[in-house]
This record gives C-alpha cells, structure tokens and sequence, in this order.
C-alpha cells in the first residue's frame, strides 16, 4: 500500500496547492493537512473520500490500492465512455490505441 502521507503531499504539490489551500478545499485545518503528511495522523474514511474528490482521482488512486489504482478520474471517466460504445467503434478505437502504443514502444526501443 502507498503511504498515504506521502501520496497527499505528492498530489498536493502535483496540484500546486498550499496545505492552508488543501485545508479549505476539504474544511479541514492546516495543521491536520500537516500531521497527515507526516504520518502522524492517519485520515478517515470521509477524509480520503475529500481528498480524492480535491485531487480530482479516486480513492483507490489515491490509496494506491485497488483495480483502478494507477488510473486517475479522467481515464477512468474515458474508459466507460469507452465501454459504452458499439462494438464497432470499441474496434476502431482499440486498432488506433494500438499504433499509437506499438509507435510509442518502437520510438523507446530505438532511443536507447
């Protein structure tokens, strides 16, 4: 599992807020922001809820946990889009994410 300290000090700075900022943005007090960074004190369920919906990704992101954990809530909200589709457009969708990934790995491979 994450620590959780150091994933909400990570998405604070990845969001450019200041604990004070973050503090108001899930009425919490600065000074818990802190301790939860620290490891001193550990949020509770309605908090990492807050946190989550703050930093914009899910709580299994967030914790690190989960199936969708390395997935923040825009690919996630793209991949049920995606999953709604007919069958037809998933397969046109699916041939162009594969030349793009298969450009990406050949563009990697000869990089090195």
């Amino acid at each position: 599992m994450v620590n959780i300290g150091e994933q909400i000090t990570s998405r604070r700075k990845a969001k450019s807020y200041s604990q004070e900022e973050l503090a108001g943005k899930i009425e919490a007090s600065r000074v818990m922001i802190g301790k939860y960074e620290r490891g001193d004190n550990l949020p509770s369920v309605e908090v990492i809820v807050k946190l989550a919906k703050a930093f914009e990704v899910s709580v299994d992101f967030l914790l690190g946990e989960g199936p969708n954990a390395s997935y923040d809530k825009e690919m996630i909200r793209r991949l049920d889009e995606l999953e709604n589709l007919p069958d037809e457009e998933k397969k046109y969708v699916f041939h162009y994410m594969d030349l793009i990934i298969r450009n990406f790995k050949t563009k990697t491979a000869y990089a090195h």
